[in-house]
């Protein structure tokens, strides 16, 4: 009888999947810093579309799931999911508007940090000396790239932390909701409402429809967005997490490959050593992740393998 591959079996197919879905992700910011930074046409009305498209191809699979997986004991906190999610959708769509790729992809990588931030402040877990000197690591490294002290600081160049701070909220949200809720009941509120959402805030913008250049570049976007999570399912569906991961911080080179090629953005010198510290620190939360996953697995089989009272 044929077995079903295990995962570890395509680690090289698995890796590339994720170095693709980097490149794809990276080829939606550039598009979408084309319809907005170059293009001139509002951030919020881009994001919208963005989402839009993603949400039309999802339609068969929402069909197939929606109705189900609609059943829920936590409306409230699918909602305030949702206005994590599109604050933080919103605000990274106006950070494309407004600071260049690189910039915006480095600072943007400190949401792990805020995760381990509300994780402790919310959610009461234990944080060891060793991740908030990773955490503390993280942030200096995007105060490097911020460069407060400059004179030609601007406050739009904080748009992406701000997203990166929804997003870790996002996260920690869905963390709760997973504890009770279906992983169905999860996604299917999340694109259902996010679409919606982010129209309300489009139109309060003055709603624009893009033509033209504006049009071809938000439907790359959406395609490209699409294309992305497509093959990110794909490499976590060939590959244990704990491999293909480190393989998401590519996704640095390959924003400022394509911010280079559609803009010359090219990182000064202090970028550098900034990126390297926000990488470096969250390489080390993740594999801190990682391990106390490990022993809490171990912690239950001990548990399950212990003998009852009495026999």
């Amino acid at each position: 009888m044929n077995q079903k591959p295990q995962k570890s079996a395509y680690p090289l197919v698995a890796a590339a999947l994720m170095v693709a879905a980097g490149a794809c992700f990276a080829m939606v910011n550039a598009a979408l810093q084309t319809a907005t930074m170059k293009l001139g046409m509002p951030s919020s009305s881009a994001v919208f579309w963005q989402y839009a498209a993603a949400l039309c191809c999802a339609l068969p699979w929402l069909v197939r799931h929606g109705r189900s997986a609609l059943v829920t004991r936590r409306p409230m906190l699918h909602g305030l999911r949702i206005l994590f999610a599109v604050a933080g959708v919103q605000l990274w769509g106006a950070g494309l508007a407004s600071v260049p790729i690189w910039q915006a992809i480095a600072l943007v990588m400190t949401s792990p940090f805020f995760v381990i931030i509300g994780a402790k402040l919310l959610l009461r877990e234990k944080v060891g000396l060793a991740r908030w000197g990773a955490t503390l690591a993280g942030f200096t490294g995007a105060m490097i790239i911020l460069e407060p002290w400059a004179d030609g600081f601007r406050l739009e160049i904080l748009l992406p932390v701000a997203a990166a701070a929804f997003w870790g909220g996002a996260s920690l949200i869905t963390k709760i909701l997973t504890r009770t809720e279906p992983a169905d009941t999860v996604t299917v509120y999340l694109l259902l409402l996010l679409t919606p959402v982010n129209f309300l805030l489009a139109s309060a913008e003055g709603f624009i429809v893009p033509t033209g250049w504006t049009l071809a570049a938000i439907a790359a976007a959406g395609v490209f967005t699409i294309a992305a999570n497509y093959t990110l399912t794909l490499a976590y569906s060939k590959a244990d997490a704990a491999f293909i991961q480190p393989f998401d911080h590519l996704k640095l080179p390959l924003n400022i490959f394509a911010g280079w090629v559609a803009f010359g953005f090219a990182p000064d010198g202090y970028f550098w050593p900034g990126a390297l510290m926000i990488v470096g620190a969250s390489l080390y939360v993740m594999q801190d992740e990682q391990y106390r996953a490990r022993a809490q697995r171990l912690d239950d089989m001990a548990s399950q393998s212990e003998p009852e009272p009495g026999k």
